[in-house]
């Protein structure tokens, strides 16, 4: 298990994240479902221990939300791939604007390196990921892209 023992500092709030609140979140990150009870139960604490810690992570920003984590069963036809762009940096905002209107491009990171932008792209098929591509590469500021196809997931530990 993997042990973060921080200080967060946002625009919420400061939080320290201790040894039962890494316990909670990798709990939750092998099971989003799982319930309070439960929780309690494993961990050896009071659940209202367990929801009042819940309450803090959540109002806090430590946790954003609970979801569902798709497997290769649901992500079969489906084209991903990530896209490495550079740009004009006078450009970086006009060119956020209009990634976000296209469907197709799910994540958009900045990125230190010899590249500004990291795109995640997920398509029907190539004859989608290849219009898609000529749409970002058309964009006024995009000075050059890389394309980079998703063969298979080896290891997936995101939480």
């Amino acid at each position: 298990m993997t042990k973060w023992h921080y200080t967060l500092q946002g625009a919420k709030s400061e939080v320290r994240v201790d040894d039962l609140d890494n316990s909670i979140l990798a709990l939750l990150g092998a099971d989003a479902r799982i319930s309070v009870a439960t929780l309690a139960r494993k961990l050896k604490v009071a659940r209202s221990t367990i929801q009042a810690r819940l309450e803090r992570l959540e109002t806090t920003g430590v946790i954003a939300g609970y979801t569902v984590k798709l497997g290769e069963a649901a992500r079969q036809g489906r084209l991903r791939a990530s896209v490495l762009l550079t740009i004009e940096p006078r450009a970086q905002a006009a060119i956020l604007a209009r990634l976000k209107s296209i469907p197709e491009v799910e994540r958009v990171f900045s990125t230190s390196g010899r590249v500004d932008l990291l795109l995640q792209i997920a398509t029907a098929n190539t004859s989608v990921l290849d219009a898609v591509l000529d749409q970002i590469g058309q964009m006024a500021g995009v000075k050059s892209s890389e394309s980079l196809i998703h063969l298979s997931t080896r290891l997936d530990r995101a939480v």
